[in-house]
């Protein structure tokens, strides 16, 4: 059944909701076609014919990046064979095994290779539904896909040139939440180098057929906004980002670009271009208040201020970060220094924003060995609101009249969560509970998620599996 708005005038009661400042006790929320309507504070008890959401009530999280086939590769690269094997070898990781769990960024990517090659857009689409009921589940109400799947393997084109962005489009309808689709540009292999076996899939050739391509993309779906991105610096020649950014700028859509995700990435621009990335992107028209840069991971003083100077955002991804060895970005830093922050889940190592928003500052305490850099109110809002902004959503990410009636209900009385009082369930929610106390999900005035249940995927375990079970075929 399709995202839509819940039509009929509903009222939420809320136990306990967060407001962005404070946790009340008591609040009813008015909901018409999709959108909150009035917030009744002091609502002792339910008023007749509420919907009881027993529990902390926040605003939907938002996914602000990622990769919706990269949970196929969940439990297979993750740990060691514990037999002190060499490293992997390019070409030796499998999609159905590997006989040493990839050891960087570069040898995980052989593997990632492996499941994009096998994908279909009906296989995508099934795969991509399963995934985002998971989101649901866990409190997601709307996601960024980083989407550069464009075309079939060798790089044929499909009769639909986007049918790969169509399949995600449908398949975040039939999940039941929201999707900002970043249409990627993924030209090369590297600077100067022409893209590989694997990659011909991902490239349009140019820039400009990137942005003819992306022109057919419609958001002429209520759950469905387009947004573009460049892949990397490494892989849309420098001469040729502008064309992404103007496209974007042109009609007012969200940027998002990986950035200095890895140190070898930024050694390879300084010998090419001879600065950093974030240098070459500020050079092009990159920055910007509706951009986001991703990881932004390997930053110099001078990337710190290049960022929070033009207020382009920046999205941590902290479990895939720590997954991949990648490293602790200087989210702190860039915060002061004018960034909004966002988080995503990127290769769904783990699909919890909660688990993103506590590991954002349980990192930085074990950079600085400080404790206390983020309150719960600040981790919640990067959770949240930011993220919807950061997707090109400014209308969500709080519970407040007109705003898109989009929240969600975590259990205040799971063995994680039971025994702080409620007036600290913001961070009982951020540092203790976890996507699996996450009782209900509503999109839309619409409950998608009801006592832990998904509504329109039955058996999202199942659906996980089959999906996944198809590519190993």
């Amino acid at each position: 059944m399709p995202l839509t708005p819940q039509a009929t005038p509903t009222t939420y009661w809320l136990e306990h909701a967060w407001l962005g400042t404070h946790v009340e006790p008591g609040v009813a929320v008015d909901v018409a076609d999709g959108r909150i309507t009035a917030v009744h504070q002091g609502a002792a008890t339910p008023p007749p014919g509420a919907v009881v959401l027993r529990g902390l009530t926040i605003p939907g999280l938002a996914n602000a990046h990622s990769h919706a086939f990269h949970r196929a590769l969940r439990g297979t690269v993750q740990a060691g064979s514990g037999t002190g094997s060499p490293p992997l070898r390019r070409g030796q990781a499998t999609v159905e095994g590997v006989e040493r769990a990839p050891d960087s960024f570069w040898t995980w990517r052989e593997v990632m290779y492996g499941v994009a090659d096998k994908l279909t857009p009906d296989s995508y689409y099934a795969l991509a539904r399963a995934v985002y009921a998971e989101m649901a589940l866990a409190g997601i109400t709307c996601v960024g896909e980083f989407h550069y799947l464009h075309h079939a393997p060798g790089g044929t084109r499909y009769d639909d040139p986007n049918a790969m962005g169509q399949a995600l489009m449908a398949a975040a309808a039939d999940a039941g939440i929201r999707l900002t689709l970043l249409d990627t540009a993924y030209l090369s292999a590297g600077f100067g180098a022409p893209p590989d076996q694997h990659q011909l899939r991902f490239s349009d050739g140019t820039a400009e057929r990137w942005a003819q391509r992306a022109d057919g993309l419609k958001a002429d779906r209520e759950h469905v906004r387009i947004g573009a991105a460049v892949h990397s610096v490494r892989a849309v020649p420098a001469e040729q980002l502008g064309t992404v950014a103007d496209w974007a700028r042109e009609r007012r859509a969200p940027l998002h670009v990986h950035l200095s995700e890895q140190t070898a990435e930024n050694e390879a621009c300084l010998a090419a271009h001879g600065c950093t990335p974030t240098r070459l992107l500020s050079d092009h028209g990159v920055l910007g208040r509706r951009t986001t840069a991703v990881h932004a991971t390997h930053l110099t003083d001078e990337d710190v201020a290049l960022l929070g100077d033009s207020t382009t955002g920046v999205c941590m991804c902290p479990t895939t970060e720590r997954d991949l060895a990648d490293g602790i970005g200087p989210a702190a830093r860039v915060q002061d220094r004018g960034s909004p922050l966002s988080l995503g889940s990127d290769s769904h190592a783990v699909i919890d924003l909660l688990e993103e928003a506590r590991a954002m500052e349980l990192d930085e305490r074990l950079r600085t060995r400080t404790r206390g850099h983020w309150t719960a109110a600040a981790l919640l809002r990067a959770a949240t609101a930011d993220g919807h902004a950061a997707l090109g959503w400014d209308d969500a990410g709080t519970l407040a009249p007109g705003a898109l009636a989009d929240f969600t209900t975590i259990a205040l009385d799971s063995v994680r969560t039971a025994g702080p009082l409620p007036r600290l369930a913001a961070e009982t929610a951020v540092f203790a509970a976890s996507a699996a106390d996450v009782r209900h999900t509503v999109v839309g005035g619409r409950q998608i998620v009801r006592d832990g249940v998904h509504t329109l995927v039955p058996d999202v375990p199942t659906a996980l599996a089959e999906s996944i079970a198809a590519l190993r075929g």
